[in-house]
């Protein structure tokens, strides 16, 4: 190893993770309450660390490295390995303490908040980054090791990953009570392609998931609209501007109050399972491997929470590890 890489500060790695991510040295400053210059002179004496550049502008714009892309991967490593002998310090003397990185597709973030509460109840001194995005961004943070755990649906099948399948979830159709179908007592999927179909982002799951199910059906949706948030989309729906498949607890309120109806499709719900993942070989935290072991072995805590969750009193479909 290189002697100069051994005169790396913690200090030094933070600034340059703060502009790695920010692309900017002025945000960069902001956020670590320094002067841009303090920051550009911790990047200098890095670079002469290094041995190379981390950072060139082109124009006004400021570009990262292939050094860079070494460095930061490098501080991850360096960073995780704190946090997790921080973590294990706690855990001797009697008390797990830490945070959980947890990234969640936007389908389950209803979900994970009572998840995590009743974890919590059993380790009080853990505390929850929570980051919600869509399948395709949860897919790259994965490939980037970006989380210590990850909650999703439609786990794919090309990635060398570790998942744990913990609760079934039904995707239903929704619709305005003033609908045309709202009262039907039966309908098929093709009966709703007559109708505008408001549907997530592409790289939403549910729109992967409904889209896969579309096909196999062979109903087709030729007016379909595109929302970013499932919150937008639903109420859309809510507006009168077309039907919508969506987690049934994330319209549980609304088909509460009557704002909307859930269509009697003879090909519904359809039933995804949340999956709780993490690159294989991927070293764990104590507070990550504690949260697995409770989804792995809490059955009967994560029934009773989904039940209170859904508002149901019959029993909630738990996915088979």
């Amino acid at each position: 190893m290189r002697k100069s890489l051994m005169r790396l500060t913690l200090r030094q790695l933070q600034v340059f993770r703060a502009v790695y991510d920010q692309q900017s040295y002025s945000r960069a400053a902001e956020d670590m309450a320094l002067t841009q210059p303090a920051v550009s002179l911790q990047i200098r004496q890095l670079e002469e660390l290094v041995g190379q550049p981390l950072f060139e502008y082109v124009g006004k714009k400021l570009y990262r490295t292939e050094a860079a892309d070494a460095l930061v991967r490098a501080s991850e490593d360096i960073f995780e390995r704190l946090q997790s002998l921080d973590m294990q310090l706690s855990d001797l003397k009697g008390s797990l303490q830490g945070q959980l990185r947890l990234a969640v597709e936007s389908s389950a973030k209803y979900l994970t908040p009572h998840l995590f509460a009743a974890f919590k109840q059993q380790h009080p001194e853990v505390s929850l980054h929570l980051t919600v995005v869509n399948r395709a961004q949860i897919v790259k943070r994965l490939g980037d090791n970006r989380d210590d755990l990850v909650i999703m649906s439609l786990v794919p099948p090309d990635m060398a990953l570790e998942f744990l399948p913990f609760l079934n979830y039904p995707i239903v159709a929704v619709a305005p009570p003033e609908h045309p179908l709202a009262r039907a007592a039966r309908l098929s999927l093709r009966d709703l392609g007559a109708y505008p179909l408001l549907v997530r982002e592409a790289g939403s799951g549910t729109r992967k998931a409904c889209e896969e199910y579309f096909q196999q059906k062979r109903a087709h949706f030729p007016q379909a609209q595109e929302y970013s948030s499932s919150e937008a989309q639903r109420e859309a729906v809510v507006a009168g501007l077309g039907l919508a498949l969506l987690p049934r607890h994330a319209v549980r309120g609304e088909l509460a109050d009557g704002s909307l109806v859930e269509l009697a499709v003879e090909e519904l719900p359809l039933f995804r399972s949340w999956c709780v993942v993490h690159p294989r070989g991927k070293r764990l935290t104590p507070v990550a491997e504690a949260f697995f072991a409770f989804i792995r072995e809490d059955r009967h805590r994560i029934s009773e929470i989904a039940q209170r969750f859904e508002g149901s009193r019959t029993p909630i479909a738990l996915a088979t590890p």
